[in-house]
């Protein structure tokens, strides 16, 4: 396999790299290195990715990229770059996810139209649903975003299928929802949650604690990416989920009893755009690619923790 990733230095991407690579993959990366968080997180997500000969780094926007270069000899494509953030999308930003996860995706597209490329997997996200489909959430369900963030991954979505049916680009979608763990981006909650809680300081929720979510851990998420990518999938669209239902308020009491000290709770109002519930039917991808999350919230929170400690320790 030789692979091209591009978000490498992302949160998701520097697993699914590393993990690659460790399957004996030639992996080139690109990554743009927004500003939306401090590039020395990227910077720390890429150390051990740079002590390997067989992974190069292009920094540039996809757009803005040699692309024939890069997809020379290259047999997957994994498109995790993305203007992220379902807040911010609302706001008068909104012109940075068009460009970053439409036309950026549809660029990536034209140019794999003249690949010989052996799977592309673009990474969408459970936000496409919004708050009218059935719980749990199935593929088939008609999808109604109610953020500009998951209208622009939807948008993604069927980018991929058009260039599918007419160019016979082999695309997948996967559905992350809520992925977590070592690495997680500052601004997402349960990095928040443990910084919080570990440096004494107050924990902001936003809304009343009872929505739910189905987190994923990582290493979950990456497994179905791979296999998504190297099993016969193309044309589909497949949920990742972590393979549980938990409200925000359980996690909290999880995160007080790993932390081993009461939480300083602070709840606010809930942000637009923000989903009540999700919860993930991955029947499709178990039956498709034998798709089956096996880290528990709590040892997934648990490793999150004793990385995020050993980050603090030495900031």
């Amino acid at each position: 396999m030789r692979a091209l990733v591009t978000g490498a230095a992302g949160f998701i991407g520097s697993h699914l790299c590393e993990r690659l690579l460790a399957e004996g993959a030639d992996v080139a990366g690109i990554d743009c290195f927004t500003d939306y968080y401090p590039r020395t997180f990227k910077n720390a997500n890429l150390a051990a990715l740079a002590t390997s000969p067989r992974f190069t780094l292009v920094e540039a926007r996809v757009q803005d990229a040699d692309l024939p270069r890069l997809l020379d000899g290259i047999t997957h494509v994994v498109h995790l770059a993305a203007q992220a953030g379902v807040g911010k999308s609302l706001g008068g930003e909104v012109r940075h996810y068009t460009e970053n996860n439409i036309e950026a995706t549809q660029v990536l597209l034209e140019a794999c139209a003249k690949s010989n490329l052996h799977r592309l997997v673009y990474a969408s996200s459970s936000s496409v649903y919004g708050d009218a489909a059935a719980i749990p959430m199935r593929e088939d369900e008609l999808p109604h975003p109610i953020s500009p963030y998951g209208v622009t991954k939807l948008a993604g979505e069927h980018l991929c299928r058009l260039y599918h049916a007419n160019f016979g680009v082999p695309s997948v979608s996967v559905r992350y929802f809520t992925v977590y763990g070592p690495r997680q981006r500052p601004d997402m909650a349960f990095h928040r949650f443990l910084r919080a809680a570990l440096t004494g300081q107050p924990v902001h929720v936003y809304g009343d604690g009872r929505q739910t979510r189905d987190f994923t851990f990582i290493s979950d998420a990456v497994s179905a990416t791979v296999a998504a990518g190297t099993r016969e999938t193309a044309g589909h669209v497949y949920n990742v989920g972590g393979g549980s239902r938990v409200s925000v308020n359980e996690v909290l009491t999880l995160v007080g009893r790993l932390v081993g000290k009461p939480l300083d709770i602070r709840y606010e109002a809930a942000q637009k755009g923000d989903m009540r519930d999700t919860y993930a039917d991955t029947s499709l991808a178990k039956r498709d690619f034998a798709y089956a999350p096996s880290i528990t919230l709590e040892e997934g929170l648990d490793t999150e923790l004793r990385w995020l400690l050993a980050m603090l320790a030495t900031s």
